[in-house]
């Protein structure tokens, strides 16, 4: 669905929740590969895969037929939805009239997509289902065409005359929505500029599309295992390799993963170049200072969180070099690589996790969450919610989805590790989170930001940290989760951050009519890596390729999101273990089912977090320095 539209149209009504979370990039990887592979499925094609594994798209529509009937309805609805314009400020019923019939418009949307994306992702290289996908896209942009007017007319009209009819009983549900439409006045340009450029998104789309693509079709070559058998490497199981003990393993793997990706260098610039190209460049015809500015303002996030951010992550850098150090000296490395990070400490558990294990051990880990939280969470597992392993055409990585007429889906690509358990918890934070809020909200603020998202997300891996670690009863155990607690706050807090402070630079260096070849790209990021992780840690060259790894830097300033919510979620789980039934309780009213009835700074303030301060960083990151000390202290200990 094109985001774009979406941020400055009155079709941001989407209530679908796309959290894409790529293998290796938001979640500490705590498991070397397996020492009892043939546990592992391994699955050639979808049809092998049995039933319980894979989700049930025919609860969202019973078979294509079903769809396209939908679709057609959509197109008669999107294209009847002209009979309301120039009639909205009549009264208050003609712009209850208009909100509804947009609201049931954008309601469809939003599931007929949702069948279109879900089907693709398991099955990229259907021609069927790419033929859906499109339908939908266009029928995306479509809407998007039809409905430009809308914000506009609602933004024309005087001020006294919205107060007025903001005043009446037929209004008053919708008045959150209307005061956010409001609020792009400035920014909102006329109806006939809005609707050429809702019909230029799939333009402004193709980088993102093409990337997808490419990152898919690159073939990956095979590589020496540990035994010299000739091994395929996927994206997949990169990083079962990246974690083995066997450090000539995880670095034939890195060579051959970022020197495949670096022949194809300067088509990734291109593709990058041109997403930063065209987000500075709407930014700009709306009249914002950046294109920070106008990723930030639709969810009434003031830039200084995305600099304060940024500032206090770089005043801590230190903690994050002394973990490094910590790091290299436990695994016994004369020379530490950014292929060596992923290597855990203590008690290393070599083997493949079965999928039924994982799954009792997030119930086990959210069960503090109370029991109705726990229902819903077997549900999710035991009824066609997840999508758990992988194929060769399926996309790669993991998210949350849903629409507000379903319930949530979940896609995996299930690998045994520690990792993936603890991302089976965080796609699940997402998932409770719309489940709360579909079910609490009506549609037009049932659907949140990603700034809340990624703390509903997170809040859970930490609620897993604590449950995991208080049951270790060895040092070595104690030593295994605190390692993968502080791998959590490298890759999200301070990881994410990186990749955030790397995302304003190319924009900002793009704004001033620099190039962004592949060169200056890999200039730009390898200082940016080595600043990170400090003089312990050598920063091979081939990291310098890293960022066309990361496909949220094609997502409008996403990334940030990410280590804010961290640092959130951390004090929330601080307050669970401190205040009980009635931290979950308020979390649960005040942020879960809360949806986008406020603001999101409000809604985290009423949670128990003030995100407009520093404070919540600068507390995540001492408890970053007092787990760290902990870490150090039973190193230490003979």
């Amino acid at each position: 669905m094109n985001r774009k539209t979406i941020k400055m149209l009155a079709a941001a009504f989407c209530a679908t929740s796309l959290t894409i979370q790529p293998m290796g990039l938001g979640h500490a990887a705590a498991a070397a590969a397996s020492s009892h592979a043939e546990q592992r499925p391994a699955y050639k094609s979808r049809q092998e895969i049995p039933a319980q594994y894979k989700w049930r798209l025919d609860q969202i529509y019973k078979d294509k037929a079903s769809w396209e009937q939908d679709r057609m309805k959509a197109e008669k609805l999107a294209r009847a939805f002209a009979a309301n314009q120039g009639k909205l400020a009549a009264s208050p019923n003609d712009m209850k009239k208009g909100i509804d019939e947009l609201a049931a418009l954008s309601r469809l949307r939003d599931k007929l997509a949702l069948y279109a994306h879900a089907g693709l992702d398991v099955n990229i290289s259907n021609a069927q289902l790419q033929d859906l996908y499109d339908k939908a896209s266009r029928l995306s942009t479509l809407i998007g065409e039809k409905t430009a007017w809308f914000s506009p007319e609602i933004v024309a009209i005087p001020d006294d005359k919205m107060a007025k009819l903001l005043e009446s009983k037929e209004l008053a549900p919708y008045k959150r929505f209307l005061e956010d439409v409001r609020r792009t006045k400035p920014y909102t340009l006329s109806k006939e500029m809005e609707q050429l450029l809702a019909a230029s998104a799939p333009l402004a789309d193709l980088p993102d599309n093409a990337y997808g693509m490419l990152s898919k079709d690159i073939p990956l070559p095979k590589i020496k295992d540990e035994k010299g058998k000739d091994v395929q490497l996927s994206r997949a199981n990169y990083v079962t390799y990246i974690e083995n003990r066997n450090q000539a393993m995880r670095k034939t793997a890195f060579t051959a993963y970022y020197n495949t990706l670096g022949n194809f260098q300067d088509t990734f610039a291109q593709l990058l170049s041109g997403k930063v190209k065209a987000d500075n460049y709407y930014a700009r015809v709306h009249h914002f200072k950046t294109a920070l500015e106008a990723s930030l303002y639709p969810n009434e996030i003031p830039v200084p969180v995305y600099d304060n951010l940024i500032r206090t992550v770089d005043d801590n850098l230190a903690l994050l070099h002394r973990y490094m150090v910590d790091k290299k000296k436990l695994l016994g490395l004369k020379d530490m690589h950014m292929y060596d990070l992923y290597v855990p400490v203590g008690a290393n558990k070599q083997r493949y996790i079965p999928y039924e294990e994982a799954k009792a051990r997030v119930l086990a880990g959210l069960k503090v969450m109370g029991n109705d939280y726990v229902k819903v969470l077997k549900e999710a597992f035991d009824n066609g919610w997840i999508d758990v392993y992988s194929t060769n055409d399926k996309r790669t990585g993991a998210y949350q989805t849903g629409a507000y007429d379903t319930h949530p889906y979940l896609l995996l690509n299930y690998q045994g590790t520690d990792g993936d358990v603890s991302t089976i918890a965080h796609e699940l934070g997402h998932a409770m989170q719309s489940y709360y809020s579909n079910k609490k909200q009506p549609y037009l603020t049932a659907g949140y930001p990603i700034f809340t998202a990624e703390v509903a997300s997170t809040l859970n891996e930490h609620l897993l940290f604590k449950s995991e670690y208080a049951k270790a009863k060895t040092k070595e155990e104690k030593l295994y989760f605190l390692n993968r607690y502080l791998e959590n706050f490298r890759n999200t807090l301070f990881r994410q951050t990186q990749f955030a402070e790397f995302e304003k630079m190319i924009h900002e260096k793009e704004l001033a009519g620099e190039s962004l070849n592949a060169e200056t790209l890999k200039k730009m990021y390898l200082a940016l890596n080595k600043k990170y992780y400090g003089p312990s840690v050598i920063s091979d060259p081939q990291i310098a390729m890293e960022w066309s790894r990361i496909p949220h830097l094609y997502y409008d300033y996403y990334v940030y999101q990410y280590a804010t919510s961290f640092a959130a979620s951390a004090a929330l789980a601080d307050q669970i273990d401190k205040q009980g039934a009635n931290a979950v309780e308020r979390i649960k009213s005040k942020f879960l089912e809360a949806g986008s009835s406020a603001p999101p700074l409000t809604i985290l303030k009423a949670a128990g977090v003030d995100m407009s301060t520093p404070q919540p960083i600068e507390n995540a990151m001492k408890q970053f320095k007092s787990a760290l000390a902990e870490f150090e202290k039973l190193s230490a200990e003979k």
